[in-house]
């Protein structure tokens, strides 16, 4: 049975090595364990040359069958232990990369949970998609140095004592070539470390595009706009590859010099190693000993400079990971749970002193301007704010009771896998009635409560269309929906929750204007007596509310009701003529399906 997953200790998330460093730390025996078996495998293929110069020497040129014979044993011995300990050192390093993997996506996950709304308005969808697949998988590839790179630095000290014994001279170059390799592979390295940072910089603008053109390619077909998109990406992809470019051309040297240097070395030290045998100060054992340990050399230094460009690479990538901590946690964390206090009782006005805005209680409301989404996150608690609810402030107010009363319904809002009736219901199949009967009277009481949701959103249409109504199971973020679907389904969903305050962020965005004006009158009379407010800029909706907020400069430059704004706010009235004049547009599309735009 497998242990769930616990945290040891907290994320050290001050620079891009203490992170990397924090992902050793925490398998600390596993990557003990890898060290040890690196160690032993790289410093056993630095003996085969020691062992065959021995069977040389004392066995074929002093023509000792014994003593052939035992050195050929202890080189097919040592060969099966190098065989043993490779496959164990694999096995342990595949599981230091997979912890180190987990481990950097449990921690990104855990964050992007913690920060909530504040993501969104920090950092792009592409970042985070890009940070979950590439980055992810480049920190855990750095991982390996711990082994076999430890055990290249061991088996380089092996091979330079082993010379020792045979030349000091000899030992002196092998010495030597350590430095010239720095020298030569550190440029690239630091060349290959600036063109990541900018090639990950573009990838994650180019992902993002992707990603936006993905979700919103049926709204792009309808109003046209895909050869736009489509331009946009392919420049912003081209841009991408001219980088990738650069940095493979920076990554081609690395590989060249683990390769050549080595090779070069081997070809000196052979040649000096000839010169000696041939003047008699070494033996032809000795000589065969020499050829073996540089030619062994190939790989521990190969190895070093292959996790030198790794480290490189999963630097930049570590600092993408904790650029996540730079961003300030949203006040609905944990963290900012409010002191536990007690919401108003009945209906109470909010009012938000950054903005100026005054909700009145149990009125329609409008906000209008480039800041209306911000200051319904303020009111909804999903961004710091000095927000007062009556008499108190919102912040310290219990997280719970806040989250139950008032409800912010976006069109970005998650939509979980399950049936639709358990999409709108907010809950899982877990959380229903365990005795039959019970389980089929609260069915009927919710459907009845659902088909009045639906019916305020207009979107009794989505469930007719599906071939099991609300028992059709709908997948991850309803993509098996179109985007006006999933916007209804979704706004029947926050109503189907009943909150004293509801706060709907362009609820109509993607239905044409018929539905439009069906959701406005109904919305009004469904919540009739409760505080709704809307940001948006659809005439329909603002001629329908109480009272509309004109926000110039995210703060609050007039109120009143639709008419009157347009009579006296010149700024208002261009806003929403821009807005109705596009609405008209639309309206005079020739395909039209399900109350939206569609190809």
């Amino acid at each position: 049975m497998s242990r769930p997953y616990v945290e040891p200790r907290a994320r050290d998330v001050r620079s891009a090595p203490a992170f990397l460093w924090w992902l050793v730390r925490c398998q600390s025996a596993r990557v003990t364990a890898a060290v040890i078996l690196g160690t032993l495998w790289m410093a056993g293929i630095t003996l085969p040359p020691y062992l065959i110069a021995r069977a040389v020497d004392d066995g074929l040129r002093a023509h000792d069958r014994g003593a052939l014979l035992g050195w050929v044993s202890l080189l097919l011995l040592l060969g099966i232990a190098i065989a043993v300990t490779a496959v164990l050192r694999h096995r342990t390093l595949t599981r230091v990369r997979m912890d180190g993997a987990f481990r950097t996506v449990h921690a990104v996950i855990s964050r992007s949970t913690r920060l909530g709304a504040a993501l969104p308005a920090s950092v792009s969808v592409g970042e985070v998609v890009t940070i979950g697949i590439m980055d992810v998988l480049t920190i855990s590839s750095s991982l390996t140095f711990v082994g076999p790179g430890l055990g290249a630095v061991v088996a380089y000290l092996i091979v330079a004592g082993l010379l020792l014994s045979i030349s000091p001279f000899l030992a002196f170059v092998i010495l030597l070539g350590a430095p010239v390799v720095a020298v030569a592979v550190g440029p690239p390295l630091g060349r290959l470390g600036r063109a990541s940072t900018d090639y990950r910089f573009k990838q994650s603008l180019v992902t993002a595009d992707m990603v936006d053109i993905i979700e919103g390619l049926r709204v792009l077909n309808g109003i046209g706009g895909k050869e736009r998109y489509a331009a946009r990406f392919h420049r912003s992809s081209q841009r991408l590859r001219t980088e990738g470019y650069r940095v493979g051309a920076v990554s081609s040297w690395i590989p060249a010099i683990a390769t050549g240097l080595p090779v070069l070395f081997l070809a000196v030290v052979t040649w000096l190693g000839a010169r000696m045998t041939a003047e008699g100060s070494l033996t032809v054992g000795e000589l065969v000993a020499v050829y073996g340990y540089v030619a062994v050399l190939v790989t521990p230094v190969n190895q070093l400079i292959e996790d030198g460009a790794n480290l490189a690479q999963s630097v930049v990538a570590s600092r993408r990971v904790i650029a996540l901590w730079e961003i300030p946690e949203a006040a609905h964390s944990v963290s900012a749970a409010g002191s536990g206090s007690t919401a108003p009782v009945g209906p109470a006005d909010l009012y938000d002193p950054e903005s100026g805005v005054l909700l009145p209680a149990g009125r329609f409301t409008a906000v209008v301007g480039a800041g209306a989404a911000a200051v319904l996150d303020r009111f909804g608690r999903l961004a710091p704010s000095e927000v007062t609810w009556g008499d108190r402030p919102l912040s310290a107010v219990d997280l719970q009771e806040v989250r139950t009363r008032i409800v912010v319904a976006d069109n970005e809002a998650d939509i979980f896998p399950g049936t639709l009736r358990e999409i709108l219901r907010g809950r899982g199949a877990d959380d229903d009635v365990d005795d039959a009967d019970d389980a089929d009277d609260a069915d009927d009481a919710d459907d009845a409560d659902i088909a009045r949701a639906l019916h305020t959103a207009v979107a009794q249409d989505v469930v007719d269309a599906l071939p099991e109504g609300l028992s059709t199971t709908i997948g991850a973020q309803a993509r098996d929906l179109s985007g006006g679907q999933r916007q209804r389904i979704r706004l029947a969903r926050a109503l189907l929750a009943e909150p004293d305050v509801l706060l709907a962020v362009e609820p109509t965005s993607a239905v044409d204007a018929h539905t439009e004006l069906a959701i406005a009158v109904r919305l009004k009379a469904a919540r009739a007596g409760r505080t709704t407010v809307v940001a948006s800029t659809s005439p329909v909706l603002l001629t329908e509310a109480d009272q509309v907020v004109f926000l110039v400069g995210n703060r609050m430059h007039d109120r009143g009701s639709h008419q009157e704004l347009m009579a006296r706010q010149p700024a208002y009235r261009e806003l929403v003529a821009r807005t109705e004049g596009e609405a008209e547009d639309e309206a005079a599309a020739p395909v039209r399906a399900g109350g939206e735009v569609t190809t």
